[in-house]
């Protein structure tokens, strides 16, 4: 039900006919990237958490390979991060882990675009269920989900020694 949903948001700006299904599960950012074939890091994975007293939910966006760091989070919120569990998920966003997407969400489920993913010219959202997912550059992300603003919480790369 998900996805009829999230193509008829994207219709709004023609691109409900871009949304890709696939015949085996894109619920992780492995199997997306093996379903897409990319690399991992170009899935745009779409991570619930609790908000605050405003915002129900907060949905944050980041690069497949990157993860949240806890005092980003923090510094970023001013309150400590605490995920969804998987029947807050489906009951605060209308979609169900492994399709959670920033696309066609209630109005207290706010979205926000961790900087890592501008590495790349264009990254893969899920688009409503566990086998799909749409092509977007940052800037249609961005316009689509409606996000708030870029922010950066997530780890910092681990650089490697020459």
């Amino acid at each position: 039900m998900s996805i009829a949903k999230v193509k008829e948001y994207l219709r709004d700006y023609g691109r409900d006919c871009d949304v890709q299904e696939f015949p085996v599960s894109s619920a992780t950012v492995e199997l997306a990237a093996k379903a897409l074939s990319v690399e991992p890091a170009r899935i745009a994975k779409t991570l619930s958490f609790h908000g605050d007293e405003t915002n129900g939910c907060i949905l944050i966006v980041t690069a497949g390979d990157m993860k949240i760091d806890n005092a980003k989070f923090k510094k970023q919120f001013g309150f400590k991060a605490r995920m969804l569990g998987a029947e807050e998920v489906a009951m605060l966003t209308g979609h169900e882990v492994g399709g959670v997407c920033p696309f066609a969400n209630p109005e207290h489920v706010t979205t926000y675009l961790d900087v890592s993913m501008q590495r790349f010219p264009s990254v893969f959202p899920a688009a409503g269920s566990a086998s799909s997912a749409i092509e977007l550059t940052c800037e249609e992300l961005f316009k689509y989900s409606q996000a708030k603003e870029w922010i950066d919480v997530c780890k910092a790369k681990d650089v490697q020694a020459i």
